[in-house]
């Protein structure tokens, strides 16, 4: 069985997948068995064409997901999940600017939890290469999301983290779900672990996912987080006589 899947949404990143897969390979081939699964999530660019060239031109398992019209960043990740193979899931953007070499160093803290635990590690981009508008509007939601959901997560907005895939499809689906992970899976009696990684300035295109374009849904859905956390009932253990 595949212990890895690595979830990557890409939306027109025609001059990064190559690059990225590359990495994510180079990363994995002597640590575990893994998969890499794109969604292209709508691209109306050569994504699409790019990746089935990486599918002749590495032997490693790269399988293609691809939606007709763009669904978002969270829709693309759950679709990936849902057809992932692994045990565990690692989820990164693919713009690349997270590090495939830091999927190791997730990997390692994961791998102290026993089997069928639930729990989170999640990337903290702590230098980050942004535009100083971007780091604003991050640290204002991350500061806001902190107090309001107590999620124990610096920078939820990292793309980097690592989860058993049983461990997602228990949560509950809504779009922009993917910024809520530690959120939910806490909620949910889950751990969650942070890892300092590396960020790196993205060197073509721009962001497809702005906070601009999710700024007003952020708020309800993160009203719908506390919600579901206030509404929240661990199961009780019980013992059958």
């Amino acid at each position: 069985m595949t212990k890895l899947s690595v979830v990557i949404p890409a939306k027109n990143e025609q001059e990064n997948v190559l690059k990225l897969i590359e990495e994510i390979i180079n990363a994995l081939s002597d640590l575990c068995s893994f998969e890499i699964i794109v969604v292209d999530d709508g691209s109306d660019d050569q994504t699409f064409n790019k990746l089935k060239l990486a599918q002749q031109q590495y032997s490693a398992s790269i399988r293609i997901l691809r939606h007709a019209h763009s669904t978002g960043q969270s829709t693309a990740v759950y679709n990936g999940v849902l057809i992932a193979r692994g045990e565990l899931v690692a989820t990164l953007d693919g713009d690349g600017q997270n590090d495939p070499t830091d999927i190791p160093k997730l990997l390692i803290v994961a791998n102290e939890f026993a089997q069928g635990a639930d729990f989170c590690i999640a990337g903290y981009r702590k230098c980050r290469h942004d535009s100083r508008w971007k780091l604003l509007q991050s640290r204002i939601a991350n500061s806001i999301r902190s107090t309001l959901l107590k999620d124990d997560t610096p920078d939820t907005g990292c793309g980097l983290k690592i989860f058993p895939r049983s461990t997602f499809i228990k949560l509950p689906y809504f779009d922009h779900m993917h910024r809520f992970l530690p959120a939910l899976i806490k909620r949910s009696g889950g751990s969650i672990r942070i890892v300092e990684v590396n960020h790196r300035a993205r060197h073509t295109g721009t962001s497809k996912y702005t906070m601009l374009n999710r700024a007003w849904a952020g708020v309800i859905d993160m009203l719908g987080v506390i919600w579901l956390q206030k509404r929240n009932r661990l199961p009780v253990q019980s013992e059958e006589h």
